[in-house]
């Protein structure tokens, strides 16, 4: 199987939210970002393939195997970053090494020690002293130390300066070089995803709207940006959205291509994550 994750048909129900009915599958060797407004449905769907949670439908399949049955052996080739600190502030990267090697069967001591001196996390400086940003990097170096197959993070550039946020991203480039290995990457901010991403995938309230190829998004999502008596020509049909600029009103639109070849004279650029997450479902 050449799919790092698949999810069949995902669904989780609580009394006031559901999760419904997600598809997706993320190839090898490829980085996906997830993304959504607060409350789409992204946390659940990573406490779900994290095993935190348990579907009330569907099936999870990670590295070939289904979750269900197979947690243990999964989880062994599965690293996990995630926004907050898990470790102990009292903890310096030398005691998360000491105990994290008789936790993972696969550890790797001198791979996890040659992380930390590339990204400068002093070995026995305790983490109360670290900037967000190196615990980040402790939190990924953590993570790949034991060589898992699929990474899953979870805002793991958030609240980084540039060179911070620049470094992690080298950091996920190299980890898919090889074609073997697959990340997961739930972020805010899409210039990272659209940076380094070659699929997306976006949840609106609980339900998928697309995972899609990167560079497929470019060609089917556009943004128009006119007086409301020309967006009025607009085909209702391809409108997913609309929004009262200060320079006049910007809509959303899917098939951009096909509208540009239909419509020569209008201007339709391609929208970027961020306009498709504003505008997506908006009504002026």
């Amino acid at each position: 199987m050449n799919d790092a994750i698949q999810l069949e048909n995902l669904t989780k129900r609580y009394p006031n939210f559901s999760l419904d009915n997600v598809s997706l599958s993320l190839p090898r060797g490829c980085i996906m970002g997830l993304i959504g407004k607060n409350g789409a449905g992204k946390t659940t769907t990573l406490k779900l393939l994290l095993g935190l949670r348990r579907p009330d439908g569907g099936k999870i399949t990670l590295l070939g195997l289904p979750l269900e049955g197979h947690e243990a052996e999964i989880k062994s080739r599965l690293g996990v970053a995630l926004d907050d600190n898990r470790f102990s502030e009292a903890f310096s990267p030398k005691d998360v090494n000491r105990i994290l090697r008789l936790v993972h069967s696969r550890w790797d001591e001198t791979y996890f020690r040659s992380l930390a001196d590339r990204f400068g996390l002093p070995w026995t400086m305790p983490l109360k002293k670290y900037s967000r940003g190196m615990k980040m990097k402790l939190s990924l170096s953590a993570a790949l130390a034991h060589r898992p197959e699929l990474l899953i993070m979870d805002e793991a550039t958030s609240g980084l300066d540039p060179v911070a946020r620049d470094e992690i991203l080298d950091m996920l480039q190299e980890f898919i070089s090889d074609g073997g290995h697959s990340v997961l990457l739930s972020s805010h901010i899409t210039d990272d995803l659209e940076r380094v991403c070659d699929y997306i995938s976006f949840l609106d309230k609980g339900r998928l709207v697309f995972s899609e190829d990167r560079e497929r998004l470019r060609e089917r999502y556009g943004v128009v940006r006119a007086g409301q008596s020309a967006l009025a020509a607009l085909p209702k049909d391809h409108i997913l959205g609309v929004k009262q600029g200060s320079l006049g009103m910007e809509a959303l639109v899917d098939n951009r291509m096909e509208l540009t070849a239909a419509h020569p004279d209008w201007v339709i650029d391609p929208a970027s994550l961020a306009e498709i997450m504003v505008l997506y479902g908006r009504e002026k």
